[in-house]
């Protein structure tokens, strides 16, 4: 009657070591580090920084417990870690002077960080300690908005460029065009070419309005783009901010970073472990673009140059092939790449093959139809500095396909790939809001949390063995188990716990033990009904599992409404609770009465069961 297959025992076994596994890990501290990365997108992180940062540290007398070189994803890092926070304080100062010939464009960013002291056979297993949120680790959060008139601005800019160009490519005269705000207006002197023009527009220009303006003797065409297409424009360029943010944060290395947009124009940045706010507004709000400009060939460069350029042109002395005049007006940006990607040309060497976008390949074509055995360059502008990536010779006119050639070797080639198809801002952000919430402050958040889960436990533990005798004593161990199993959930899901998280695991354990007592209670009614302790064992369980499954249910059921339309803390909070109701389904049930088989269904001849105090009705 009350006896458990092996295979369930098994189970049950099976769960308290994976339990024991991914909990043990958030019992380890955290190491204070220092986070080595590239400050610009040309620099590349390799082992050789790594010889150079221990060699750093060793001349500095400043002792670290390791120095790591890591790639994650597309980003590589050095880490160094150390024994205490008063040697990662004078770690960060000496390697940002050493690192950095200029500390106001620094080559590399030095962060401040922790990392995890697990053994490393655990973290080969993703054994790992929880994801604290902000409340619990500390960091910086960020409350940025992004510019959405720049992005009007730059919508508007692009159909006034393309109409221009593709009356030029129609051959279709036309008397100047002018921005009046929002509109974009043509002038035409006779309404056979304005009519021709405005059809050309149409088909080719689908998401603008036209309308004929009557001018005096001129005719005019009004042209602006539509309302859906603008609200559209303003979405994908907060949406591109978003994804570009993401791509980002990597280089700081944070773990679980929460980037979310917040209502129409603004994005929420919270970087928990993250100490150093100047460096990661420097590296959220870093602006990258990309220029195809033209060399101005009338210029030959030399060593006195600064009265020699051209009003036009522009000097750049840092990249490849430098000292190089450019002309300043770009023929094309990084906004109308479609793709690149890293290949080889017909003598296989390496070079970098690029796709544009119709657009980009028309201006590419106008721009090059000319100059067939001139150089152009591409220059990357980072914090309003150019960086020559390439000169390259025109071989012929080049379209929306063409090749970079005179790569170094293939890693150079599959960088500049990379630097090509990253993307930039949309549009620039103001920083409206900004917060540092201490470590310290974290940590009491943490042992506040932990001392409401332990004092309330014990207080549960206590009134059970008291009420049920040893019934409370097997249904605290199965309390116990809950907690274990929903710890290791959320250490192996990387759930990012934050004090509200810490509420939903204060509520679970009071929801576990809810379905111990109505089994207990349910017990004592069968044996207040006269039946066998052996027959009320097995009748109180499952009587009582109609209404645990219910209870439960009932309540998951609102867990996945905070989760499906809460946000930010409360989809927290949703998430611990849902897996708090799933463990403690499990344990309240599967294995309180695994240890109840266990203690009392080997006995044949069973008078009494130690459940306390079981009161008849008179």
């Amino acid at each position: 009657m009350n006896h458990y297959p092996l295979w369930k025992y098994l189970l049950i076994l099976f769960t308290l070591i994976f339990g024991a596994l991914y909990s043990v890990p958030n019992t380890f501290p955290s190491a204070p580090a220092l986070q080595i990365s590239s400050g610009k997108a040309t620099v590349k992180i390799d082992p050789s920084v790594a010889a150079k940062v221990e060699e750093v540290l060793k001349k500095g007398n400043l002792k670290s417990d390791g120095v790591a070189y890591e790639v994650t994803g597309t980003q590589a890092f050095i880490w160094a870690r150390f024994a205490d926070t008063t040697t990662q304080f004078n770690a960060k100062a000496l390697l940002e002077k050493d690192l950095n010939v200029d500390p106001a464009d620094p080559t590399y960013l030095v962060a401040f960080n922790l990392l995890p002291t697990t053994p490393h056979w655990m973290q080969a297993l993703s054994a790992l300690p929880m994801n604290l949120g902000l409340d619990l680790r500390g960091g910086v959060h960020f409350l940025m908005q992004v510019d959405v008139g720049a992005l009007v601005n730059k919508r508007i800019q692009a159909m006034q460029a393309t109409a221009k160009s593709l009356l030029r490519e129609k051959n279709i005269r036309h008397g100047g065009i002018s921005r009046n705000g929002e509109v974009v207006e043509i002038k035409f002197s006779d309404t056979q070419t304005s009519a021709k023009a405005k059809e050309t527009l149409l088909t080719q220009l689908s998401d603008i309005a036209i309308v004929d303006v009557a001018d005096g003797n001129s005719f005019k065409l009004a042209l602006s783009i539509k309302p859906a297409a603008l609200e559209q424009a303003k979405k994908d360029g907060v949406a591109q901010n978003v994804s570009s943010l993401n791509k980002r944060v990597n280089e700081l290395g944070v773990a679980e970073p929460v980037i979310q947009q917040q209502g129409a124009d603004r994005i929420v940045v919270q970087l928990p472990g993250v100490q150093d706010v100047s460096r990661a507004k420097d590296i959220i709000g870093r602006a990258a673009t990309l220029e195809i400009r033209m060399v101005d060939e009338a210029v030959t460069p030399g060593t006195e140059l600064s009265a020699a350029i051209p009003l036009g042109s522009e000097l750049f002395k840092v990249g490849k092939g430098t000292p190089v005049v450019l002309v300043k007006e770009p023929t094309l940006t990084g906004d109308y790449i479609a793709s690149a990607s890293a290949s080889f040309d017909e003598n296989q060497r390496p070079s970098v093959s690029i796709d544009l976008n119709g657009d980009g390949g028309r201006k590419m074509r106008e721009a090059t139809r000319e100059r067939v055995g001139k150089k152009m360059a591409i220059v990357l502008f980072e914090k309003n500095k150019g960086e020559v990536l390439s000169v390259a010779t025109i071989q012929s006119e080049l379209g929306s396909k063409f090749r970079i050639t005179g790569m170094e070797s293939t890693e150079a080639s599959n960088d500049l790939a990379l630097l090509l198809r990253a993307g930039s801002l949309a549009a620039p952000m103001d920083f409206v809001e900004e917060r540092t919430i201490g470590p310290q402050l974290g940590a009491e958040n943490i042992q506040k949390g932990l001392n409401s889960t332990v004092y309330g436990f014990i207080a549960i533990a206590l009134f059970m063995m008291l009420y049920y005798r040893l019934f409370g004593f097997f249904s605290v161990l199965a309390l116990a188990v809950n907690l274990l199993l929903l710890v290791a959930l959320l250490s192996m899901l990387h759930v990012t716990v934050t004090l509200p998280g810490i509420a939903a695991i204060a509520l679970a354990l009071g929801m576990a033990i809810d379905a111990n007592v109505l089994i207990n209670e349910r017990i004592r009614e069968e044996l207040r009904a006269g039946n066998t302790p052996q027959a009320s064992i097995a009748a109180g369980f499952e009587r009582a599992w109609a209404t645990i499954l219910d209870s439960n249910v009932t309540t998951l059921i609102v867990g996945l409404a905070l989760l499906l339309f809460g946000s930010g803390a409360v989809k927290g909070f949703a998430v611990v609770h849902c897996l708090g109701i799933l463990t403690s389904m499990f344990s309240a049930v599967f294995v309180s009465r695994g240890v109840v088989n266990l203690w009392y269904g080997r006995k044949k001849k069973l008078t009494s069961i130690a459940i306390g105090q079981i009161w008849q009705a008179k």
